[in-house]
C-alpha cells in the first residue's frame, strides 16, 4: 500500500460510525453531532474501495472553546472530534487523510479554524497533529471520569436522572460503592490549524 494511492471522500455519518465504533479509543460516537464526516479508503477485492479509516468534524463540543480560538467569529470553527486508521496502514497516513480534509473543508465551507485535542490518557500526545502543520496551544485543565465497575463513563452520568440506568449509577455512588468512582485525568494538548492563514498572523501575534 501507498499512501499516494489512497482516496479521501466525504461521507454520511452512518457509513462511517460502525468503523469507528470498532477502531476508535472510544469506541463510540455518542453525544459527537458531526458537520462532516469523512472515510479513507484503498481499493479492495475486485477493485471495489475498502475502508480503511474514518473522520469527524463537529461544532466545538465546550462553547468556550470556539470564543477562544476563533473570538472575532466563533460561529466558523469546527473540532476535529474522531480521527481512526487501522493499524497496517504506511507511515504518514494519518497526516495524509487529515491534509486532504482540511483542503476540502477549506473549499467547500466557510469554516476558518480547527482545533482538536490528544489525549494522554488514551497514549496520544499530538504527533499526527504536529506532522499536520497544526500549531499547539498548551494544555487544558486537568479533567476526569467515571468509572463503573471498571468501565469509563463520562462523570455526566451521575447527572443524567431522566435515564434509568444513570439513576441506578447515582444512587450506587451516593451509597459508596468501591466500585464507582471518579478518576482525575491528565490534561489534554490543545492544538489548532488555520484555515485562514490570515488569521494565524492575527492571533499569533
Amino acid at each position: 500500500m501507498k499512501v499516494r494511492d489512497f482516496t479521501v471522500e466525504e461521507v454520511l455519518r452512518r457509513s462511517i460510525a460502525p468503523f469507528i465504533e470498532k477502531y476508535h479509543y472510544s469506541q463510540n460516537v455518542n453525544g459527537v453531532q458531526s458537520t462532516h464526516c469523512f472515510g479513507l479508503y484503498k481499493e479492495g477485492n475486485f477493485g471495489l474501495p475498502t475502508m480503511i479509516g474514518a473522520m469527524m468534524y463537529a461544532w466545538p463540543s465546550m462553547p468556550a472553546t470556539a470564543k477562544k480560538y476563533n473570538p472575532d467569529d466563533p460561529l466558523r470553527i469546527y473540532e476535529l472530534r474522531r480521527l481512526v486508521c487501522i493499524d497496517d496502514t504506511p507511515t504518514n497516513t494519518e497526516s495524509y487523510f487529515i491534509g486532504n480534509t482540511l483542503k476540502w473543508l477549506k473549499k467547500n465551507t466557510n469554516i476558518q479554524v480547527i482545533v482538536s485535542f490528544a489525549d494522554p490518557h488514551h497514549g496520544h500526545s499530538g504527533v499526527i497533529y504536529k506532522a499536520s502543520n497544526f500549531i499547539y496551544k498548551g494544555e487544558t485543565g486537568k479533567g476526569s471520569i467515571l468509572m463503573v465497575d471498571g468501565k469509563e463513563m463520562h462523570s455526566r452520568s451521575l447527572n443524567q436522572r431522566k435515564r434509568p440506568y444513570s439513576r441506578e449509577i447515582k444512587r450506587r455512588y451516593d451509597a459508596g460503592d468501591p466500585n464507582i468512582f471518579v478518576k482525575k485525568l491528565p490534561s489534554k494538548h490543545i492544538y489548532v490549524y488555520y484555515l485562514d492563514k490570515r488569521l494565524r498572523r492575527k492571533y499569533e501575534e
